[in-house]
């Protein structure tokens, strides 16, 4: 059984067998030329101890334009066999300080004080790693120090099988006393992952696997030289729970197991509740608290850090998210939007169906906007979709949940005419719809607008904000260039950015700010359909907080119906009034949210909610 961090014994730096036995024995010996801040004997003495495998101390990084400090005065230690989580919104420096430990500054940035020392266990010398020239640094990365990126589809060579790649990293580094050693060292490592390590799996292309084997392929790649340190920079943040499950696992199995001193860098506090054994929390470049794992969640001191856990989405729907302060700002702000006066939209729980529907319903009429009937979908003998029949309701939002390739985005795509080659039917008040979008009405088209998970690949960086958002506008040829530039301001001042944000491009914009462009994209043709497709999946607690108090306020004030695509269940509560679960192509469940998380009938969704992290 992989131990918890609750059932993990103390093992106070244990590095026996590192250097001896079989293991040991197999490890290469790379010549580093590393600062000499202690005697050997020292060196020997500490190691035997226990004691830090990596020291940060009063590390300043500072911007070479402007000389201002980017990180400022943090300090942290990392130990054998122990996983220390730095958590903090988006620019608080969490990555910056990540990469320092591997000697890196990125573009822009400068070391600008203090030290980042590693200790090393194959020399008897400590490696200042701010100090060092890049050869030196090379023969360190990959070796002793490694990283595991956010996105190991764009971390993976798409030109190189992945045994090729996981074999290169011995090659580089000099891996044990010959070819027979790095083969055999390529099967276990991916063994120890939980992946197969026979030809046939090493032969494999990384398109070739799902998104969580391409993340096991990056650990494997990480702990192939046994390394001493890890830094993993948000690994799971794009994965499902059923998934990120997994490579938590695997990565608290290696950690402990090979005794490596792992910097977990995220955002997602009930991730660290899981995996962590201490937490260090970032805000603009400072560490405001740090205390073990059960302190820090559990009494938080700073305010900072009381704001990061009232925006977590909880699966009990307890929080009021978008209710609180913004984390970071000043005293007696909000999150904004704010609920107008008179709505349910800003209280914690299921939210309420919108005006405009209960109107509807009042009157007797029905308040189906879009229904899908039978839809199917296949390429080849591969079935992508079986089958779907659901229904959206006006005010009302429906959580369509499941795993990575359960196909989600394709029925998404589907109804919104952006996949044409499916079965079945898709009909807008009652009107069945062209498959492609081409072929529908103007009006059709307007009425059901689609939201990108990425919005800075689906903003032109080239643009302004204003010039993006008036192309719907300009394709449907019902507005002059005046009505359109007032129509987009307005749309923006409806997800609370401002007119004065027109004039901005994608670039100097935040993550939150880029979504929320891209909802006002979507609000321009004042739609009565919104499809959310994993628009909150990249953004750090207290953003996503604001968003879905904005698509919040937005349904109860407009009565949009809306699908929101996700793999994060604990959001349910918080946005939608009904929940879908769709596994392998197939609706296994729906139905109301409270009943689906409550009583789940069926065996996936159990599965699904056993795998939710929970603070």
């Amino acid at each position: 059984m992989t131990p918890t961090r609750q059932q993990r014994p103390h093992v106070p730096g244990a590095r026996g067998g590192r250097g001896s036995g079989p293991r040991g024995a197999s490890r290469a010996q790379p010549d580093v030329q590393v600062t000499a801040l202690s005697s050997g004997s020292a060196w020997h003495e500490r190691r035997e101890s226990g004691a830090n495998v990596l020291e940060i101390d009063s590390l300043e990084i500072e911007a070479v334009a402007s000389g201002s400090a980017v990180i400022d005065d943090v300090s942290l230690a990392l130990r054998p066999a122990e996983i220390l989580a730095l958590v903090g919104e988006s620019g608080s420096g969490k990555t910056t300080v990540g990469l320092s430990v591997l000697g890196h500054f990125r573009p822009g940035l400068r070391h600008g004080g203090g030290t980042v020392t590693l200790y090393p266990s194959h020399t008897d010398r400590p490696a200042e790693m701010t100090a060092l020239d890049d050869a030196a640094l090379r023969r360190l990365r990959g070796a002793r120090v490694t990283y595991i990126p956010q996105d190991p589809a764009l971390s993976l060579n798409p030109g190189i099988r992945v045994g090729e790649q996981i074999r290169e990293v011995l090659d580089i580094h000099n891996f044990g006393a010959s070819a027979e050693e790095r083969t055999e060292r390529v099967r276990s490592v991916l063994a120890e992952v939980g992946l197969p390590g026979d030809d046939a799996y090493q032969a494999r292309y990384p398109h070739q696997l799902s998104g969580g084997q391409q993340q096991r392929i990056g650990i494997a790649m990480a702990f192939a030289m046994y390394p001493d340190v890890l830094v993993l920079d948000e690994p799971t943040t794009g994965l499902d729970v059923t998934t990120q499950a997994q490579v938590l696992d695997t990565v608290r199995d290696m950690t402990v197991r090979h005794q490596v001193a792992s910097l977990y860098i995220t955002h997602d506090l009930a991730v660290v509740s899981e995996i962590a054994d201490r937490v260090a929390v970032m805000l603009r470049g400072r560490i405001v608290e740090e205390n073990t794992t059960e302190e820090v969640l559990g009494s938080p001191q700073h305010a900072y850090t009381r704001k990061l856990l009232a925006a977590v989405p909880d699966l009990a729907g307890r929080n009021r998210i978008g209710e609180t302060a913004e984390p970071g700002a000043p005293a007696g702000s909000v999150h904004e939007p704010e609920a107008p006066a008179g709505s349910s939209a800003g209280f914690a729980g299921r939210p309420e169906a919108g005006s405009a529907a209960a109107a509807v319903r009042a009157a007797g009429a029905s308040a189906v906007v879009l229904e899908v009937s039978e839809l199917g979908l296949a390429y080849g003998e591969n079935t992508v979709l079986d089958g779907i029949d659901l229904e959206l309701e006006a005010g009302e939002c429906t959580l369509l949940l499941g795993e990575s390739g359960s196909g989600k985005t394709t029925l998404s795509r589907s109804i919104a005419g952006i996949l044409d080659s499916y079965t079945g039917r898709v009909c807008y008040r009652g009107e069945e719809l062209a498959k492609n979008t081409r072929q529908r009405t103007l009006d059709q088209r307007k009425q059901i607008q689609y939201i990108f998970q990425s919005p800075f690949s689906s903003l032109n960086p080239r643009r302004t904000l204003g010039q993006s958002l008036a192309v719907p506008l300009e394709m449907s040829g019902e507005l002059n260039a005046a009505g359109r530039r007032d129509r987009v301001k307005d749309a923006l001042d409806a997800v609370r950015l401002g007119r004065q944000f027109y004039s901005r491009r994608p670039g100097d914009l935040s993550g939150g700010e880029r979504q929320r462009a891209a909802i006002a994209r979507a609000l321009v043709n004042m739609p009565s359909v919104l499809i959310c497709d994993e628009i909150t999946s990249a953004l750090d607690v207290s953003v996503q907080a604001s968003i879905l108090a904005l698509l919040r306020t937005l349904q109860e004030e407009r009565g949009l119906a809306m699908l929101f695509v996700t793999h994060n269940i604990a959001l349910a509560r918080h946005i939608a009034s009904r929940v879908a679960v769709l596994n392998k192509g197939v609706l296994v469940e729906a139905g109301p949210v409270d009943e689906v998380l409550d009583t789940p009938q069926h065996a996936y969704t159990r599965e699904l909610l056993t795998n939710v992290p929970k603070l």
